[in-house]
């Protein structure tokens, strides 16, 4: 499908069960969505970083998240997931929804964003390899699969990545 030009929001109360429906189309399968339910209710939930990207008729089709980390004691945040429906991945859905929700994290002045995910895919987006600025998980994972981006050009602190309880890592 060809690139588009997507409307994004935050993410309203009425759009949960459209969120949930989303990322269990995309991922084929119901965990990462139960992981945004979960993450609702927790202490990482930021208001206005769960972000959507929206079809003319104003239904969401695309998701991005971003949700309060550490990295060791740095407060950082996490993006994840991310998802669009089947019927319209390729079309920007996806990237609108995550520049959304990076360019809201810099409102809030925000400083350092952990994404794990496809190293072909994030550094459109300025992520660069965890493992180059001494940034680790506490579970193995590929080094390209770990990045990290500074929001506001600020250094990117070292030390392990520590999600919301959710995440369950």
């Amino acid at each position: 499908m060809p690139q588009q030009a997507w409307r994004t929001r935050a993410e309203r109360p009425d759009d949960v069960a459209r969120v949930h429906e989303i990322n269990v189309d995309a991922f084929e399968r119901s965990e990462e969505a139960e992981l945004v339910d979960a993450l609702r209710a927790d202490a990482a939930w930021i208001d206005g970083l769960s972000v959507v990207s929206v079809d003319a008729d104003d239904r969401p089709v695309g998701y991005a998240l971003l949700t309060r980390c550490h990295i060791d004691d740095t407060p950082a945040l996490g993006l994840a997931p991310c998802a669009v429906v089947t019927a319209q991945q390729r079309t920007g859905a996806g990237s609108a929804a995550i520049i959304a929700a990076l360019d809201a994290a810099r409102v809030l002045e925000e400083s350092t964003v952990v994404v794990l995910g496809h190293a072909d895919y994030y550094p459109r987006f300025g992520f660069g390899r965890a493992v180059d600025h001494g940034v680790r998980l506490s579970i193995e994972v590929p080094e390209d699969a770990l990045m990290v981006l500074s929001l506001d050009g600020t250094d990117i602190p070292s030390g392990t990545v520590r999600y919301a309880a959710p995440f369950g890592i």
